[in-house]
């Protein structure tokens, strides 16, 4: 039923009641008694209300019956209807998405919930619709609901744990409001769907500026904010702890010991201190929650968290813990750099379960053991046996949610919303999309740029490259000179091709929300991915997950772990800058039938091989394994003895 009829009415039984009240007006000024007691109206009085009142009152209530009509219509019954059509539209298919914003005003909250159960209604439409190209196809992929009905029968309620360096939401103040911040992350995708599903916890670390104002006694809260479904522990570090341990021995010790990538580990003594704290922080925290569960599931994530496995282990033999490792393995030479090496591996074996993203790290991670720890080994299955323990090591190579459905904005809406937003007038398009870390290549990258205009000059003027560069770490110092360098590097490239009206690099020096970065993917004619060692890189899943019309041709490092997956790119070695210049060239003049075949060969990779999958093998391997609750993870005899932490350390 439609509410104009009826403010229609309301606002003619209005102008009525005003009427009525206009004649009442002269009989109640003029009201007197005669002696007679008869009742009469004074002629004074009529006199005003004939004079003064008719011509100027009557007026100003029909301007105000008016005006009320049309402010009820602005304000109520236009933003009901829009919302209204928008609603039946969305019902019925014919609209695609969610309103760019709620409705303002009154109606702000309806409009927001409105939005909220059409986003809803839009994830089950592609669940369901995805299942039935499964169904046509023959295939099975891996979904959110595919994923929590597995753990489901996997994992009891409330009986899984992850932890983690980063949370998946964060209470960030700016200026005089608080915003819920999710952090850029595939691991948020790959594990809430886990965590929903079984009413989980999630352990990390509060770095928000606003995260302790949102928490109980507890240091708990219930995500996510709209629909809370897990509960997120949120654990506390002292700014120098956050600084030694993070940024000191996690970002300036194992990262750069881990990728290779020609910048000198540093390792201070002092950092380990934070390491280990930290890590005792995290494991105490762990270990208060699942103080009355039986039987429960820890997921450790990351090279920020390796000490955390065996700590459990010994308190809590019954516990199945895996652990992730994001980045790469690096031979034992290599890993023998670090002093405290050998702590660092018994803390990573008190694991069950230990992945990495490709069988090469797997093989270094069992060679390191090999080489430095007491241990007995079963290469051909990948196990490690120290102190009376079990590890099972294997691969799982991380990937990216891949909805298969198409996007409701096209390559060529897309190309130009970003030509429009840029200011660009180019033919061709190429795009990088990193973080500003001396593991990505942008440096190499841009040199292969230089090489590739120098070669084939008819490209000048025709083909701009963008580079997105999310600037990160930026409190260590050789972040600090990265972003220098890429910024020089860019300028100088520039200064030696532009033009009045063009030039090769657009560097974008800050972050872009998912939207932007997706947006970017499907206008590109070119993706470049550089990594000089990287252990999957999601971008390269990520701009093949985009490309739903099966255009665009992907450029991708040897030293990437996707490149073992996503055989049909362009795969090249970012130390040979002639190779990129080819590249670009080759992917420029590639027919339109040779993109889509080796596009259409790479979304079939990332569409079957997604983060659902991911997860689901994790968990799947991890409660396959035997665990005898009987035998803790002991502290090795051979083990030097740990760091104690004192009181005047940090300080020190």
């Amino acid at each position: 039923m439609s509410c104009r009829p009826t403010v229609v009415k309301l606002s003619l039984k209005l102008i009525g009641l005003l009427a009525i009240g206009v004649v009442l007006l002269p009989l109640w000024m003029g009201w007197n008694a005669s002696t007679e007691g008869v009742l009469a109206v004074s002629r004074p009085g009529f006199t005003l209300w004939r004079h003064l009142f008719l011509p100027v009152v009557v007026p100003q209530l029909v301007w105000i019956a008016v005006i009320t009509i049309v402010v009820l219509h602005l304000a109520v019954v236009g933003p009901i209807a829009r919302t209204a059509t928008w609603m039946r539209a969305f019902r019925s298919g014919h609209l695609v998405g969610a309103p760019d914003s709620p409705e303002p005003g009154m109606l702000a909250s309806i409009s927001a919930e409105a939005a909220g159960l059409a986003q809803s209604l839009v994830r089950a439409r592609q669940s369901a619709e995805r299942e039935a190209q499964l169904r046509d196809d023959g295939e099975s992929t891996w979904t959110a609901e595919r994923l929590r009905a597995h753990v489901r029968g996997r994992v009891r309620r409330g009986a899984l744990f992850v932890v983690s360096n980063r949370e998946p939401y964060m209470h960030v103040r700016r200026g005089t409001r608080v915003d819920v911040v999710v952090p850029a992350s595939g691991l948020v995708t790959a594990l809430e769907p886990i965590l929903r599903a079984c009413n989980g916890t999630w352990i990390a670390h509060g770095s928000g500026n606003a995260d302790r104002m949102h928490v109980d006694s507890h240091d708990r809260l219930r995500v996510p904010p709209d629909q809370p479904e897990y509960a997120l522990r949120r654990v506390w570090l002292t700014a120098e702890e956050e600084a030694g341990y993070y940024n000191g021995f996690a970002n300036e010790g194992l990262w750069p010991l881990c990728h290779i990538a020609h910048t000198r580990p540093i390792f201070r003594a002092s950092d380990w201190v934070c390491y280990q704290a930290a890590n005792r922080h995290f494991a105490d925290a762990v270990l208060d929650e699942m103080r009355d569960v039986e039987s429960p599931t820890l997921l450790v994530q990351d090279y920020h968290c390796a000490l955390i496995a065996a700590s459990i282990k010994r308190a809590r033999p019954d516990a199945r813990v895996a652990l992730f490792w994001h980045i790469p393995w690096p031979n034992p030479e290599a890993f023998g750099i670090c002093p405290w090496h050998r702590e660092l591996l018994d803390g990573l074996l008190g694991a069950d379960l230990i992945g990495f993203h490709t069988p090469t790290h797997c093989h270094n991670f069992l060679a390191s053991v090999d080489r430095a720890v007491e241990s007995t080994i079963e290469w051909e299955h990948s196990t490690v046996q120290r102190q009376g323990h079990v590890t099972q090591v294997r691969p799982f190579p991380i990937s990216v949610d891949a909805p298969l459905a198409s996007p409701a904005e096209l390559p060529e809406a897309a190309r130009a919303a970003v030509q429009k937003r840029l200011g660009l007038d180019t033919e061709f398009l190429g795009l990088g999309v990193d973080r500003v870390d001396y593991t990505k290549g942008i440096v190499e990258r841009f040199k292969g740029i230089e090489r590739f205009l120098e070669k084939w000059e008819r490209y000048r003027g025709r083909f701009t490259f963008v580079q997105v560069a999310s600037p990160s770490r930026v409190d260590v110092k050789r972040y600090e000179e990265l972003i220098r360098e890429v910024t020089a590097e860019a300028a100088r490239i520039n200064m030696r091709f532009k033009t009045a009206t063009w030039q090769p690099i657009v560097l974008r020096l800050q972050h872009h929300s998912h939207s932007e970065i997706n947006r970017l993917y499907r206008a590109a004619d070119v993706c470049v991915v550089t990594s000089l060692h990287d252990g999957m890189n999601l971008v390269a899943k990520e701009f093949v997950a985009a490309r739903a019309d099966e255009g665009g041709v992907l450029i991708l490092s040897q030293f990437a772990g996707a490149s073992r997956e996503l055989r049909d790119a362009m795969i090249i070695n970012p130390y040979n800058a002639e190779q990129i210049a080819d590249a670009l060239r080759l992917s420029l003049e590639m027919t339109s039938d040779e993109q889509s075949a080796r596009m259409r060969a790479m979304r079939r990779v990332v569409g079957e091989y997604n983060v659902y999958r991911w997860a689901a093998a994790l968990i799947g391997d991890l409660s396959d394994l035997r665990i005898d609750g009987a035998s803790r993870v002991p502290r090795p005899a051979d083990a030097p003895p740990m760091v104690t932490i004192e009181p005047t350390s940090l300080a020190s």
